[in-house]
C-alpha cells in the first residue's frame, strides 16, 4: 500500500520512500500490475510478504513514457499520465475523507512554518473511531466505493500499457504478468 508522505517525514528500515511527487506514479504503483508485480517478485519476512524495491520496484516495467527515470513534467501533458493521474488523486481523495472525516477531526496549524497541520479529533468519542480508521482496516472491509476507485485506477493504467481492450474482456493474473514479464525482458534486453 503506498501513501503519500510529507517530506519531513523519515522512513525507518520498515518503510520505503520513492521520491516521487505525481499522482501517475502514484497510480502506477498502487494499480493491479504493479500489486500483481510485487505479489510475485517480492521477498518474504517470515511467514509475511515484503516489498523490497529491489526485486519489485527496480524490475517492474512501467508503462513506456512514464517510467521514474523521467521527470513527471516531461509527461505531464500525456493523456494516459493525465488519466492515471485523475484516477489517483481520487482514490488518494476517497481514501483521506474515509481515514480522517471532517465531522470527527480538527485541522490545526503547526507551530513551526513548513509542517503540516495537524489532524486532531474533535472529541474524545471521534478519537475511538479514528482509531478503528486505518488503510489496513480500510483495505480488509474492501467497501464498494474503494473497489470502484481502484477499478478506474485499474483501467487507465491498462490504457497506459495499450492493453486497455483486453483489460475490459477480463484478461487474467497470469496474461498480466506474463506481459509484464515479456516487457521487463525486452528492456532488459536493449539495456544490456
Amino acid at each position: 500500500m503506498f501513501v503519500w508522505l510529507e517530506t519531513s517525514a523519515l522512513p525507518d528500515s520498515a518503510a520505503f520512500a520513492i521520491a516521487r511527487d505525481d499522482d501517475t506514479t502514484f497510480g502506477i504503483l498502487h494499480s493491479r500490475f504493479h500489486e500483481l508485480w510485487a505479489l510475485r517478485m517480492e521477498t518474504s519476512l517470515e511467514d509475511r510478504p515484503r516489498y523490497t524495491p529491489s526485486t519489485t520496484f527496480e524490475t517492474f516495467p512501467f508503462p513506456e513514457g512514464l517510467t521514474p527515470d523521467i521527470p513527471a513534467r516531461d509527461y505531464a501533458d500525456d493523456p494516459r499520465a493525465v488519466a492515471i493521474a485523475a484516477a489517483a488523486a481520487r482514490l488518494n481523495e476517497l481514501r483521506e475523507n474515509w481515514l480522517n472525516p471532517s465531522d470527527l477531526i480538527q485541522r490545526v496549524p503547526e507551530v513551526v512554518p513548513g509542517y503540516p497541520d495537524r489532524i486532531l479529533p474533535v472529541d474524545d468519542k471521534a478519537a475511538a473511531v479514528l482509531k478503528t480508521r486505518t488503510l489496513t482496516n480500510l483495505y480488509n472491509q474492501r467497501p464498494a466505493w474503494l473497489d470502484q476507485a481502484h477499478k478506474a485506477l485499474d483501467q487507465a493504467v491498462a490504457e497506459a500499457y495499450g492493453w486497455g481492450e483486453d483489460w475490459r474482456a477480463g484478461m487474467g493474473e497470469d496474461e498480466i504478468l506474463a506481459r509484464l514479464f515479456r516487457l521487463n525482458q525486452a528492456r532488459a534486453a536493449a539495456q544490456g
